[in-house]
């Protein structure tokens, strides 16, 4: 089953494509639970031209968004909620992407997840105040990447997707 991790932004949107697979094996430590086993099959990142309107950077999103769910043909997509402290202004902006984001998700009846950044940090971790290279590092142990994947958004968008693998959301899906 494939999972879709994405993290929304209008000038970024990581996002990293992963498949998980019960393992017939049983190593002795197995990350996040018994019999898991996960396979990156792509991510990158979508980035926006800071110049453009801000309509035609969300058209952008959407179309890449549109363009990389036709190519790995996704089972679920996990999208990371929204946080800010101060910048109502970005929240809005990061918000109209997150939903073109959802947007294209629900054309095509793709089940939809969303995740907190506390509840990716506690999934990826097992620690609620991770810092983002903490999390990157445990996406590489993980899904045994050679390095950790950049920019940041792309890390925290395989971590969204690792997240949703080891929700009950997604155990339910499977069962």
């Amino acid at each position: 089953m494939k999972i879709l991790g994405i993290d929304p932004g209008i000038a970024r949107t990581g996002w990293g494509v992963i498949e998980y697979q019960k393992s017939t094996l049983r190593p002795i430590r197995q990350a996040q639970g018994s019999g898991q086993e996960f396979k990156v099959q792509s991510y990158g990142c979508v980035e926006t031209p800071a110049g453009l309107e801000v309509a035609e950077r969300l058209k952008y999103i959407y179309h890449s968004v549109e363009k990389i769910i036709q190519e790995y043909m996704p089972s679920a997509i996990a999208v990371e909620e929204l946080f800010f402290n101060t910048n109502a202004k970005t929240a809005f902006v990061v918000g109209q992407a997150r939903g073109v984001v959802l947007l294209a998700a629900a054309e095509r009846n793709i089940p939809i997840a969303i995740y907190t950044p506390l509840q990716v940090k506690i999934a990826v971790s097992g620690y609620g105040r991770a810092e983002k290279n903490q999390v990157g590092a445990m996406v590489k142990i993980i899904l045994k990447l050679k390095e950790i994947p950049k920019p940041d958004d792309v890390s925290d968008a395989l971590a969204v997707a690792l997240t949703h693998a080891f929700s009950s959301k997604f155990s339910k899906a499977i069962a």
